[in-house]
C-alpha cells in the first residue's frame, strides 16, 4: 500500500477547491500552490498550507514543474493531485513526481503518455479493436502532405493539434482551397497552447453527439465505466453543457460503448478515473475521439447520477487499493445536467472578461450543486481560463433536472463582470436542448452570431431608478444626523422627485421619479409610467411591487450612479448618467485598436500606411488560454503600429491607430 497523509493540489481555482473539499472530509492535509495572482485565492485560504510558485503566467509557475515538486517538498507532501488542465496530463510531470519520492494520483507516466499525443493514441486504440474516425495521423506535417491525404479523407474534416485538447488547435475545413489557412491557424494555436505544432486530420462527421464514457481502475486488474456523459453543446469545440446520462442512450448502447471504453483502457494498462470520448452518429455508430487521462470538469453529472464520490476513488486507487464495486454494483439514477459559467460576454463574439467580482452568491435548492473557486473582492485575471463556477442539477427525470438548473442560474448571483448565465439559460429553455435532440451543431443552428446583448427594457429601468433613489437616500440619511426616516422623502416644496437617465446600445431612458406616499413611488420611463412600493429593503436584497407585481431582487450600488441588479437570468450594470455624466464620441475613437485584455500579442499583420476596410484582420492576441482575432471596424489607412509580434499587452494598449476616412 502506498500510505500518504498530506496532498499537494497541482492546479488553481474550482478544481482546486474541489479536490480540497474531500482530501479534507478523508482526513488528509491539503496544500495549495499558488501565482502571484492567486495569492489571496479562494483555493488558498481552503488548504491547510500554501506555497508560491512563482509569477502569474502559467508557464512560469503552475506549468513549471520544478517549482511545484519543490512546493512539495517544502511543505513535506506524500502525494501529488494535478486536478485537470495545466500539468494533469503531462507525463513528465507524472514520472517526476514518482522520481520525487511523491504519489502521483492519476494514471501511471505511460499511460498518460501512450494517450498524449492524438495520432499515437488512435493508432493505439485501433489495434485494441476501436472503431476510429478515418483520418491522416503520420509523421510528415508537410502541407503538401496533409493537402493530399485531404483529397483522400474527403471534405468537410476536422484539423486537429495532436498535443492537448479542449478544441484548441482546431479548426473545421469545408474546402480544399481554406486547407492551408486552417493548417496555419491550428498549427500556431496548438504551439502556443501545448509547445507542439503537430497535426491530425479527420473526417469531420456531421452533427453527431459527442458522448464520453467515465472509466475507473484499480491496480488489482478491476476495470468498470461508470455510464457515459452527454457533451454535445459545444462552442468552438469546447463544452458548455453535460448532462447524464445521454438522452437518447439505450441499455443495448450503453453495454457497447461502455464495454469499449473498458477495453480501451484496459489495453493501456491504465488506472484511476479517465474518460473515452466517442462520437456518436445518427445511425447509432459510434468513433474513437480521444482520451482524457485526467478528472473531467463535468465529473459531477456523474456523482450525482451514481451517487460516487471520484476524487475519494482516486486517492483510494493511488493507495493501492481495490475498488469498492464491481460493473455489476454501478446504478444510475436519476438525471444531472452542468453548466459552465465563464467571465465571457457573448455580445462579443464570448471574448473572456478580467476584473473584480464585487458581489457573489451560488443558488442552493433541492438538487442543486455549485463547484466554485471565487469570492467576493476577487480579482478576475486574464492569465488563466475564464470559467467561474460549474453549476449543476440532479432531479429524478430530465425534465425536474433542466427546471432545477434554470431556477439555479436566476438565483445564482455575480456583480461586477459580464457573464454567460443568460446565455446559458437561453440554451436550457430552448426547446431542440429540452427534447433532447442536440448535437455539436446546436448553438450554430440554434443561435445567431454575433449574439445580440438583450435590451434594456422601461420595467428593468423603472426597477433601477427607484433601488437608487433609495439608495443616494439612505446615504444622505447616513450623513444627516438627526432626520427622520419620515421626512427623507419631503423636500421645501413638498414630496420629493428625483431625475435620472439610463442607456442601452440603442435607446435613452428618462426617468422622473415621484414619491406619492411612504414606500411608494410613481416612475415615469419617457412615455411610460409605473407605480412602485418598496414591501422589504435591505443591504443587497429588496422586495418591490411593479404595477402589482411583486419582485425581489439582489443589488449592489457604486458610487457614483452605478447599479448592479439581478432581475431573473439577466444581471445588469446601469449607470445613471446625471450621477455620472459622460459624452462618448464615437468619432474619435473610431480609428483607436486596443487590447481587450491583457495578454501577448502574437502576430500583428498591417504596418503603417496600409489600407484597411471594415473586418480586415489586424492582430491576434492571445489571452485567457484563447487566440483573439481583432479586426478593423473602420475603413482609413494605418496611421501607427505601436505595438509589436511578441510584446505583453495591458488591457486598454494602444496597438494601431487608424485614419478614418472621410464620409
Amino acid at each position: 500500500m502506498n500510505t500518504f497523509a498530506k496532498i499537494l493540489i497541482a492546479n488553481r481555482g474550482e478544481i482546486a477547491c474541489r479536490v480540497i473539499r474531500t482530501a479534507k472530509a478523508l482526513g488528509y492535509r491539503s496544500v495549495a500552490v499558488f501565482s502571484d495572482a492567486d495569492a489571496d485565492a479562494l483555493h488558498v485560504r481552503r488548504a491547510d498550507e500554501a506555497v508560491r510558485i512563482g509569477p502569474p503566467p502559467a508557464r512560469e509557475s503552475y506549468l513549471n514543474i520544478d517549482a511545484v515538486l519543490a512546493a512539495a517538498k517544502l511543505a513535506g507532501a506524500d502525494a501529488v493531485h494535478p486536478g485537470y488542465g495545466f500539468l494533469s496530463e503531462n507525463a513528465a510531470f507524472a514520472e517526476a513526481c514518482t522520481e520525487a519520492g511523491l504519489i502521483f494520483i492519476g494514471p501511471a507516466a505511460a499511460a498518460i503518455h501512450a494517450m498524449g499525443n492524438k495520432a499515437r493514441a488512435k493508432k493505439l486504440i485501433a489495434a485494441a479493436g476501436v472503431p476510429c474516425v478515418p483520418g491522416y495521423e503520420g509523421a510528415d506535417q508537410s502541407d503538401h502532405k496533409m493537402l493530399a491525404a485531404a483529397r483522400s479523407i474527403d471534405f468537410p474534416l476536422m484539423v486537429k493539434a495532436a498535443a492537448g485538447g479542449g478544441g484548441r488547435g482546431m479548426r473545421l475545413v469545408h474546402t480544399h482551397e481554406t486547407l492551408l489557412d486552417g493548417l496555419t491557424a491550428a498549427r500556431s494555436e496548438a504551439k502556443n497552447a501545448f509547445g507542439s505544432e503537430e497535426l491530425i486530420l479527420e473526417r469531420a462527421i456531421v452533427r453527431p453527439r459527442h458522448v464520453e464514457i467515465q472509466v475507473f481502475a484499480d491496480t488489482q486488474g478491476n476495470t468498470v465505466y461508470l455510464g457515459e456523459r452527454d457533451c454535445s453543446v459545444q462552442r468552438r469545440h469546447q463544452k458548455v453543457v453535460e448532462e447524464a446520462p445521454c438522452p437518447i442512450m439505450t441499455p443495448e448502447l450503453r453495454t457497447r460503448m461502455g464495454s469499449t471504453a473498458v477495453e480501451a483502457a484496459r489495453s493501456i494498462g491504465y488506472r484511476g478515473a479517465g474518460t473515452i470520448e466517442f462520437l456518436l452518429d445518427e445511425r447509432g455508430e459510434f468513433y474513437f475521439l480521444e482520451m482524457n487521462t485526467r478528472l473531467q470538469v463535468e465529473h459531477p453529472v456523474t456523482e450525482l447520477t451514481t451517487g460516487l464520490d471520484l476524487v475519494a476513488l482516486q486517492i483510494a486507487v493511488a493507495e493501492g487499493h481495490a475498488l469498492p464495486f464491481t460493473q455489476d454494483d454501478v446504478e444510475l439514477s436519476g438525471h444531472a445536467i452542468e453548466v459552465r459559467l465563464y467571465a465571457e460576454d457573448p455580445a462579443q463574439g464570448f471574448l473572456p472578461v478580467s476584473g473584480r467580482i464585487r458581489h457573489w452568491q451560488p443558488a442552493g435548492g433541492e438538487g442543486v450543486r455549485i463547484d466554485a473557486g471565487i469570492r467576493a473582492g476577487q480579482e478576475i485575471s486574464p492569465f488563466y481560463d475564464a470559467m467561474l463556477a460549474k453549476v449543476i442539477a440532479w432531479g429524478e427525470d430530465r425534465d425536474t433536472a433542466v427546471a432545477r438548473l434554470i431556477a439555479a442560474l436566476d438565483g445564482t448571483q455575480l456583480f461586477g463582470l459580464v457573464t454567460n448565465k443568460s446565455f446559458l439559460v437561453d440554451i436550457l429553455k430552448c426547446e431542440t436542448f429540452q427534447r433532447g435532440l442536440a448535437t455539436t451543431a446546436f448553438i450554430a443552428e440554434e443561435f445567431p452570431d454575433p449574439i445580440q446583448r438583450p435590451l434594456i427594457t422601461s420595467t428593468h429601468v423603472a426597477i433601477a431608478s427607484t433601488l437608487q433613489f433609495i439608495g443616494d437616500r439612505s446615504s444622505a440619511q447616513d450623513g444627516s444626523l438627526g432626520v427622520r426616516d419620515e421626512l427623507l422623502n419631503w423636500s421645501s416644496r413638498g414630496l420629493m422627485q428625483a431625475y435620472l437617465r439610463y442607456r442601452d446600445a440603442q435607446s435613452l431612458f428618462d426617468v422622473v421619479l415621484k414619491v406619492t406616499a411612504q414606500d411608494r413611488y410613481r416612475v415615469k420611463v419617457n412615455d411610460s409610467e409605473f407605480d412602485v412600493e418598496v414591501i422589504g429593503y435591505g443591504a443587497q436584497a429588496a422586495t418591490l411591487s411593479i404595477d402589482g407585481r411583486r419582485r425581489t431582487l439582489s443589488y449592489q450600488l457604486e458610487p457614483p450612479g452605478l447599479l448592479h441588479v439581478a432581475i431573473g437570468s439577466r444581471t445588469l450594470a446601469m449607470r445613471n448618467e446625471l450621477a455620472y455624466p459622460y459624452v462618448k464620441d464615437e468619432r474619435s475613437n473610431a480609428g483607436r485598436v486596443t487590447a481587450v485584455m491583457h495578454g501577448v500579442l502574437l502576430k500583428v499583420f498591417v504596418k503603417t500606411g496600409d489600407r484597411v476596410g471594415k473586418g480586415t484582420p489586424l492582430a491576434i492576441l492571445e489571452a485567457m488560454k484563447m487566440q483573439h482575432e481583432l479586426r478593423s471596424e473602420v475603413e482609413g489607412e494605418v496611421a501607427a503600429v505601436t505595438a509589436a509580434t511578441g510584446s505583453q499587452v495591458a488591457a486598454d494598449d494602444l496597438l494601431i491607430e487608424i485614419s478614418v476616412d472621410d464620409i
